[in-house]
Formats: structure tokens, sequence, C-alpha cells
């Protein structure tokens, strides 16, 4: 009688064994490689995510699907620095259009500051391209040439049509281009040594 209870539970120790081996002998579950989603489109890659925070006109962070997040500057554009003139309407004028949006980067490389470069889509439209538009930001020539030739020619006339309607920045008689404005700052900080 003794051996007859001891029977079921000697089934349910050996049938807890064998499950137990097989759920060992199970390959790994994949481990998530990419902390950014990649696809390789038209020379570029794409990145796509939630935008977390606007840093000011021409710079933004992105947090992906993976929970990671990338700073991207826009390429093409030189926004106001946030204490230059306009500086605060362009952020908001960015911000206004992006934050807490599901956006894609469109990029190809990254700059000095491990930022990702490239250009930010939102329903189909190019974001960058309506920062040059609505006056709250310069078609950055310096880098132009990292543009492709059709934007190269989009923004350059966006900025025309936008200075000669004098919309936004373009309102100011005494401007100073961003990338003019950080040297003088620079130049100031090392005088000031």
């Amino acid at each position: 009688m003794k051996r007859t209870k001891q029977f079921p539970r000697l089934i349910s120790f050996t049938a807890g064994i064998l499950l137990l081996t097989a759920a060992c002998s199970r390959p790994p579950a994949p481990i998530h490689e990419p902390t950014r989603r990649t696809v390789e489109t038209s020379g570029g890659q794409t990145l796509t995510g939630r935008v977390v925070r606007v840093a000011d006109g021409d710079t933004i962070t992105v947090l992906d699907s993976s929970n990671t997040q990338h700073r991207i500057r826009l390429e093409g554009i030189d926004a106001p620095e946030s204490h230059q003139a306009f500086g605060t309407q362009s952020k908001k004028n960015l911000s206004d259009m992006v934050f807490d949006k599901d956006v894609t980067v469109i990029y190809q490389k990254t700059d000095q500051y491990g930022r990702l470069v490239g250009k930010l889509v939102l329903d189909g439209k190019d974001i960058n391209l309506e920062q040059v538009k609505t006056g709250m930001a310069w078609h950055y020539k310096d880098y132009e040439r990292e543009q492709a030739v059709a934007d190269r020619e989009l923004y350059a006339r966006a900025e025309d049509e936008a200075r000669a309607a004098r919309r936004g920045l373009w309102q100011d008689a005494d401007l100073v281009e961003p990338s003019s404005f950080r040297k003088e700052e620079k130049r100031e900080r090392q005088d000031a040594r």
C-alpha cells in the first residue's frame, strides 16, 4: 500500500524533471541587438522615435522603441543660439511642431559632439525646411555640400523667400548668423582668461 501512495508522487517528480530538462534545452531568447532601428534609405539611415526634448531651434532628443535617447542636430539649418535674438522663438517654433510626436530622422553622419545629423520628418513634412520657411533658421551654407542637391536648392529658396517677406528673424535689422555668434562668444571667453 505504501508503494501505491508514492507512485503518483514519483510520476509528478519525473514529469517535473522532464519539463525542467526540456526548458533548459531550449535556445536562449533573442537579444535585442540594435539600440536604434535603422534602415538604409537612399544613402542614409532612418531612426524613428518620439521627440522628448527640444534643446534649441536645431537640436532635439528622440527616444526610440528600445528607450534609447538620440541627440539629433537638424541637417542643413542653423538656428539662433538660445541666448541670441530669436533663439527662444526658434526653439518654441520647433517645439510646437514636433515635441512629444513620433518622427523619422534620415541621417548619414554623426557630428563632433556625438549627435546624429539628419533631416527630421513628421507626417511626410521636412521639419528642417519648415524652420527655414518660417524664418526661424538660416540655411546652413557652410554644410550645404552635405545635403542632397534638391534639398540644398529648396532650403536656399526658402531662406530667400522668408528674408524677402521679413518672416521671423528676418525682421531684425542687426542679424548675426549663429556660426558668427558662436565664434564671437568663443573669442570673448578666450580673451576673458
